[in-house]
């Protein structure tokens, strides 16, 4: 079918004009306040206004003996004064959504870099987990909105590359890079979450300490719940893997049923809270769990395609970020430590910062463009001149 321009421009035409139709609200009928669409508007009938203190108020009569309670603006590094809609949970829910961290996250390998339009990336791995992690809280009775503010937030210290990039920038840090602590401590600094978020943020991984909040303990397991079925399900559709090959997954039909499995472990986990009062799995879905994860990491993650993306992953972030250390010109000023005598000079740690934060591509993109690495040595999957 071959469509000529005239035909086209009127095409644009006509949707311009429908479009500006509506660039004005439809005014109610002697009032002084509007509706999005014309006609009647569904109604909602008058009430007070639910403010924060009206849901403070809610979640201290509703909310399970042990969870955590929202109060006045929160416990924040920096004081502020409360909102007057928002708890202070509320607030960093929607401080992570609404920062460029977060959003980055829809450029950051999960498990395939530069992964199919279907496949996953940190982004929506997030939101997954805060899909799971709040059906789990609403379903034994703790605090949604820090549940979720912890499950958007947890995984924006990662940097380009997936889990690599941690070894890469260990090489230059006092401490081990561990994206956990690094994405409450550096990537969600500026944001003055609460510390209950922060702990949660920080200690999510099962390598770290326990969270001190059973929202954080929550959004723990909803995290492996979470990777444990997607990931397996991303390496099916890249062709890594088959369906057969799982030893426990549920099927059905002859098809993957990652829904049922998802389901079968959220149950598990309100079963266990409800059961025992604390943040805990049956040990027979534990160890199912357990046993895939295991299957993902000897089949997914240390097959020999794997290790050597990483090997180059980690390679070309040490080798940009050894760079920009020795070309400090290139790093933005926020990132840059002033010296005395110096006007051009950064640290270890500052150029470690911005890399973190760049997406796959930025960062692949730069050690091309800074490095002159040859494309054809970048990992598998990395189309550096894709827009």
């Amino acid at each position: 079918m071959q469509t000529h321009v005239g035909d086209v421009r009127r095409e644009l035409r006509e949707g311009s004009r429908n479009w500006a139709a509506t660039m004005a609200a439809t005014s109610l009928p002697g009032a002084s306040f509007a509706t999005a669409h014309a006609g009647a508007a569904a109604a909602v009938g008058t009430m007070p206004r639910r403010d924060r203190a009206w849901r403070e108020a809610w979640e201290a009569a509703n909310l399970a003996p042990g969870a955590t309670q929202a109060a006045g603006a929160g416990r924040r590094l920096r004081p502020e004064a409360p909102d007057a809609d928002r708890t202070c949970f509320e607030r960093d829910r929607d401080r992570i959504l609404h920062s460029s961290a977060f959003r980055r996250l829809a450029g950051k390998t999960q498990v395939v870099i530069f992964p199919d339009d279907h496949q996953r990336t940190r982004l929506t791995h997030a939101l997954e987990v805060a899909q799971i992690a709040v059906a789990i809280a609403r379903a034994v009775g703790l605090n949604e909105a820090l549940t979720e503010a912890i499950a958007l937030g947890h995984d924006c210290g990662h940097g380009p590359g997936g889990h690599a990039s941690e070894i890469a920038f260990s090489a230059f840090l006092p401490l081990p890079y561990d994206h956990a602590v690094w994405g409450a401590d550096v990537a969600l600094a500026p944001l003055n979450l609460c510390a209950e978020t922060l702990d949660g943020i920080r200690n999510h991984s099962w390598s770290r300490p326990s969270p001190s909040t059973p929202e954080g303990a929550v959004v723990s397991w909803a995290d492996r719940i979470a990777y444990v079925c997607h990931d397996f399900e991303d390496a099916v559709h890249a062709g890594i893997i088959g369906i057969a090959e799982h030893p426990t997954l549920a099927m059905a039909s002859g098809k993957m049923s990652r829904s049922a499995q998802i389901d079968g472990f959220v149950r598990a986990l309100t079963t266990g809270i409800v059961s025992t009062g604390t943040v805990a799995m049956p040990h027979e879905a534990a160890a199912e769990l357990a046993a895939c994860r295991l299957f993902n990491h000897e089949h997914i993650y240390l097959r020999p395609a794997s290790v050597a993306q990483a090997e180059v992953v980690i390679q070309v972030l040490r080798a940009l970020v050894e760079h920009l250390i020795e070309h400090p010109a290139h790093v933005p000023a926020k990132y840059r430590t002033p010296a005395p005598g110096a006007t051009e000079t950064t640290t270890a740690e500052g150029v470690v910062a911005w890399v973190s934060g760049m997406t796959d591509r930025y960062a692949f993109m730069m050690a091309e463009s800074l490095l002159g690495w040859n494309p054809s040595g970048l990992p598998d999957g990395i189309d550096v001149h894709r827009r």
